[in-house]
């Protein structure tokens, strides 16, 4: 937290410089290098909701200084995953933990969510054009042949981040404008995964369970949920809940099976959070989705 207070207070000084051009967009690109070096402040942290006031602070941060370095490709990258993880841990969340009963505060948060998403995907796209120009436009016309451009293991958060972003918009708002875009998340994806499958604890496995359990109508599978399943838990050492979580939602519950559903959910709240502490409120946000869905059990298979 203090190396961000730091970061905003250099920012808030770079921005207000009276120098000339040059020198103060010198200063911002040092701020923003400052601000999008990676770190585990907020995912080692463990209470959600002073991370929660604390991150919509850093992001409105950040987009203050992308006024003035436009294309610095790092800051885009981290102001992207910055909203999509928001999104998922605060409003996403939020919205899954009411009873049905609220639909009208569901439905809320869950338009909320998707303005969120859309809004990273923005920036992630802004960082591929920087990183790749022309690769966004390509990948409309032919996905797989685009990004056999993107060779290096460095890229991999971007294609990460911007399939995460951009699909899980889709999830929520099932309309055609995005859902025909569904084969450019799932070639983002599996070009991550040829990269570096073990990338951040496996999370390109785990992006992968939730296409797969789409359906075969998108590519996916059961066994391919399954599979990436197993993989992300094996990087993970078991040690992480996400995977747990995302099985049961995206092949158990469509499958109606109460049984796997209950034995997934009770296996991740078995995760011990300590064991971890660089992803300790990553496990807190999962094991909370998993505590309220099996409080809901009854409504989710009713009898």
């Amino acid at each position: 937290m203090m190396r961000l207070y730091r970061a905003a207070l250099l920012a808030a000084l770079a921005l207000g410089l009276p120098a000339c051009a040059m020198v103060k967009t010198a200063a911002i690109k040092n701020v923003a290098n400052t601000l999008a070096e990676p770190g585990d402040t907020f995912t080692s942290d463990d209470d959600p909701e002073l991370v929660r006031r604390a991150i919509p602070f850093g992001l409105k941060t950040f987009e203050s200084l992308l006024v003035s370095v436009p294309k610095h490709e790092p800051l885009l990258l981290a102001t992207c995953s910055g909203y999509t993880s928001y999104a998922y841990a605060f409003v996403e969340t939020d919205a899954d933990l009411l009873s049905t009963e609220r639909n009208q505060e569901i439905q809320a948060l869950r338009g909320e969510a998707v303005k969120l998403y859309l809004r990273a995907k923005g920036y992630c796209e802004r960082a591929m054009d920087v990183q790749y120009p022309g690769l966004i436009k390509a990948l409309n016309t032919d996905p797989a042949a685009a990004l056999a451009r993107v060779k290096k293991k460095e890229d991999v958060p971007l294609l990460y981040w911007t399939a995460a972003s951009w699909g899980s918009a889709m999830a929520l708002r099932k309309d055609p404008e995005l859902v025909i875009d569904f084969p450019i998340v799932r070639a983002l994806t599996e070009r991550a995964l040829a990269l570096d499958e073990s990338w951040s604890d496996g999370a390109v496995h785990e992006l992968m369970l939730t296409l797969d359990s789409q359906g075969e109508a998108f590519g996916g599978s059961e066994a391919g949920a399954r599979q990436h399943f197993s993989r992300a838990v094996e990087i993970q050492h078991g040690e992480m809940a996400g995977p747990y979580v995302s099985l049961a939602m995206g092949v158990a519950y469509p499958k109606g099976d109460r049984a796997e559903f209950e034995k997934l959910l009770n296996d991740a709240l078995g995760v011990d959070i300590e064991k971890r502490r660089s992803v300790r409120l990553v496990n807190i946000i999962a094991q909370r989705r998993a505590r309220a869905l099996l409080d809901r059990i009854d409504e989710l298979f009713p009898k």
